[in-house]
Formats: structure tokens, sequence, C-alpha cells
């Protein structure tokens, strides 16, 4: 018999907004330069509510938007590092997503990405993916998974932060 969840993942529903968003300070106040966190969800799932949490837990003070007309958003932190929010609903497909210089964002602080999924094969192989699923109008269904060793130790202590435990 298969396992209902992938290995290194875990799923939880969040209550509200403002939970889904602490989810992200939390999330977000692990990531550094190189890492890839991939949001895959329907419009209204939460994925930029989430990232207004990364952005906040990184360390940003710059507000947050979704990036669907500019493609790519970059917040900044008072240390100089940047961050780099990519919304690729309007890419036709990875090779589009390879031109926007994905190598150099990564090399310069964390990417995360709303609508992963349809430039998966631009992506590393080792990276974070998180899938939303609007299931009312408060509550949100997470699915966390990690590929990769780094990720993994990154999925195990975002589950110690959301749940207190391993």
């Amino acid at each position: 018999m298969s396992p209902i969840l992938e290995p290194h993942s875990f799923e939880f529903i969040s209550r509200s907004t403002e939970q889904t968003r602490r989810v992200g300070i939390r999330l977000g106040a692990f990531l550094g330069s190189g890492d890839v966190v991939g949001l895959v969800g329907d419009l209204g799932a939460g994925k930029t509510t989430l990232m207004q949490g990364i952005a906040a837990g990184w360390g940003s003070l710059d507000p947050v938007s979704s990036p669907t007309f500019m493609l790519v958003n970059v917040y900044r932190r008072v240390d100089g590092q940047q961050l780099y929010h990519l919304d690729a609903y309007r890419l036709s497909g990875s090779a589009e997503a390879i031109d926007l210089d994905l190598d150099g964002m990564m090399e310069r602080g964390p990417l995360v990405i709303e609508w992963a999924d349809r430039i998966e094969d631009a992506l590393p192989k080792e990276r974070f993916w998180i899938t939303l699923e609007w299931l009312d109008e408060t509550q949100r269904q997470f699915l966390v998974a990690a590929r990769g060793e780094y990720n993994q130790d990154l999925l195990q202590s975002l589950r110690k932060q959301i749940f207190g435990v391993s």
C-alpha cells in the first residue's frame, strides 16, 4: 500500500488569511540566496498572502503585491539583500522563464514563484514546493513538500515552527 502523502511533505489547513501570512513569516525567516520556493494553486488560493508573510519574515519592509503584469517584483532588506517574486502565470513556458535569468536571481537572493508548475522544467530539481487549495472564504489547505537534503531540513524546521514538533 502506498503512503497517503509523498515522503518529505506535510499538510495542514490555514483557517485565516492572518494564519497564512504567519506561516509565510516563519518560512521567510529561513530563506537565503539560492533558495527556490514554488507556490502552486488556483486564483484566490492564498499564494500572494503567503508571499506577503514570506517577504516580512525574510526582513523586507517593501509592500508585496502580485507581479502578474510586471512578472518579477524585487523586495529589499536593509542589508542590501534582495528577494525575487516571480509570477509565471503569463509566461508561455520554461524557455521564457529561463530568458528572465532565473539563475542570476537565485545567485542574488531567494526566489519565490507563483504558478511555479507552469515553468517546473526550468527550476532546479532541489526546491521547496507549496500547493495551496481554496476550501472556503477563510480556509486554505496546504501541501508542503521538499526535494533535496537542504530543503528537507528546511521542511523539518518549518514543520517544527508550525506544529511545535519535528
